[in-house]
């Protein structure tokens, strides 16, 4: 069973859901987790009932209350990072995170018990579900780690290419939460070599065995000159005998979840997978999500911007607001608004930069923008449709004129409409330059290639981890 196990995981080791991959691993983590949360759920039923002299029922009866618990400890899972690189490799990480989102999503069925009444989610019943949930999951990380190896969750990749692009896969492969393990290198055409151990092709009587002996699930073509060298029947035994055969640029989007914009090239982007012509249900969709939560969100929220706009004007003179031409979809110009959180002098020198600790902060504006409360009254332009709840962060003219120039394909990101949060924001620091644009550039693009619901979805629940653990904010 372990050794099939191993396959599954090793051989493609990951799944693309609606474009965007996910690794076996984490699938089978997240499908495993699933049903030690109903069974602690359907036993934390049980122990009670017991308590309080009651007959459990049949276990048909509770299936939905059960499921509702399931799946709401799952998104909230999902939404602190719980599947992410970090909780897959550090044990640490993993139960401090468990136990952040079993806390959360008991607070949300909390709630809703609270507001409608009847639907079993009883505190105590509540309670024992997480303390079992929490003990079965962390048991689960120690009994796949255990039988499975940490080997087990990286794929074996072989690379033909020994020049500055293999280097480079290399080096990513080393990385902390690398999902991939390279075990061996081909050099093909014997120029521009920088990697010693890699193997000269003439060694190699038959490429299709080499990968086979080395126990390959992955092969990736890193050569910096296609022309005369690209080993077509080599590649196309190795995809004949079940080895998944992928290209530099492909893999690396794939691998890092941005678009890699040093070997980029208009090919590349007009022949991949992206930019579906299937993107107006997905678009008419994005859009009646957008009207629905910003109206309600608008509701809810009003008090609390209302609080923090006085709080703004009795802190520093000025307006509560700040408005800013930004750039939107198709290069169209709007004004964003938001709590203001600097001095009104703050760009009386042209727009700058934020940087690390900046003077022109005021001191209720650090709070507002730890907090993310300064972008709350972003949520009405999402209501007019000048912007979404997902997408690139709207830039102001004068930054995106000196962008464009500096950085091939920007303006590319400008074919989806901005948002509140986006792909950038999640996994990257906030930018303050040239080459952390460039970086984010990259997230940008891969979001405005492989955009669907799912990937919206997916970035709004992580954006919660995002606001519980700052990283980089300013």
């Amino acid at each position: 069973m372990v050794t099939g196990i191993n396959r599954w995981l090793s051989v493609g080791a990951m799944i693309r859901l609606f474009k965007h991959y996910i690794p076996h691993a984490v699938l089978l983590l997240g499908m495993l987790d699933l049903v030690l949360l109903c069974l602690a759920a359907d036993i934390a039923w049980m122990v009670r009932a017991a308590q309080i002299g009651m007959d459990a029922g049949a276990r048909s009866a509770r299936a939905g209350t059960i499921a509702g618990y399931a799946l709401t400890t799952l998104v909230a899972m999902i939404a602190v990072g719980v599947y992410g690189a970090e909780a897959l490799r550090s044990m640490r990480f993993a139960c401090a995170r468990l136990l952040v989102a079993v806390s959360l999503a008991i607070m949300a069925l909390a709630v809703l018990d609270f507001v409608l009444p009847g639907q079993t989610y009883w505190r105590s019943t509540l309670l024992y579900a997480m303390l079992l949930a929490t003990v079965m999951m962390v048991l689960n990380r120690l009994m796949v780690a255990g039988l499975l190896g940490s080997a087990a969750f990286r794929r074996r990749v072989l690379v033909l290419g020994a020049g500055p692009r293999a280097q480079r896969l290399k080096t990513l492969s080393e990385k902390e939460g690398s999902g991939f393990a390279i075990v061996g290198f081909v050099d093909m055409t014997g120029a521009d070599t920088r990697l010693l151990e890699a193997v000269p092709r003439s060694d190699i009587s038959d490429l299709s065995k080499h990968v086979a002996h080395l126990r390959a699930s992955e092969v990736v073509l890193a050569l910096e000159e296609r022309r005369n060298a690209l080993p077509l029947k080599d590649l196309l035994r190795v995809k004949t005998a079940g080895v998944h055969v992928n290209e530099f640029s492909s893999f690396l989007e794939r691998e890092t979840g941005r678009v890699d914009l040093d070997t980029l090239n208009p090919s590349w982007l007009i022949f991949s997978d992206g930019f579906s012509s299937g993107r107006a249900m997905s678009s008419a969709a994005k859009r009646t999500f957008d009207i629905l939560a910003s109206g309600l969100l608008l509701l809810f929220a009003f008090p609390v911007i209302a609080v923090f706009a006085l709080a703004v004007k009795l802190d520093s003179k000025g307006p509560a607001f700040f408005r800013q031409k930004r750039i939107g979809l198709y290069g169209q110009t709007f004004e964003l608004i938001k709590l203001r959180s600097m001095r009104t002098d703050a760009e009386k020198d042209g727009s700058q930069w934020a940087q690390q600790n900046d003077p022109r902060i005021t001191r209720v504006g650090s709070l507002i923008r730890k907090l993310r409360i300064d972008e709350l009254p972003q949520v009405w332009t999402v209501l007019k449709g000048q912007m979404s709840f997902v997408g690139p962060r709207p830039e102001v003219p004068a930054f995106v004129e000196d962008l464009e120039d500096k950085l091939p394909y920007y303006a590319e990101r400008h074919m989806v409409k901005p948002g509140i949060t986006g792909w950038a924001q999640i996994n990257y620091p906030y930018g303050a330059s040239i080459e952390d644009s460039r970086q984010k550039l990259e997230f940008d693009l891969y979001y405005a290639k492989n955009y669907t619901p799912f990937l919206d979805l997916l970035i709004m629940l992580q954006t919660l981890r995002v606001i519980l653990w700052p990283e980089g904010a300013r």
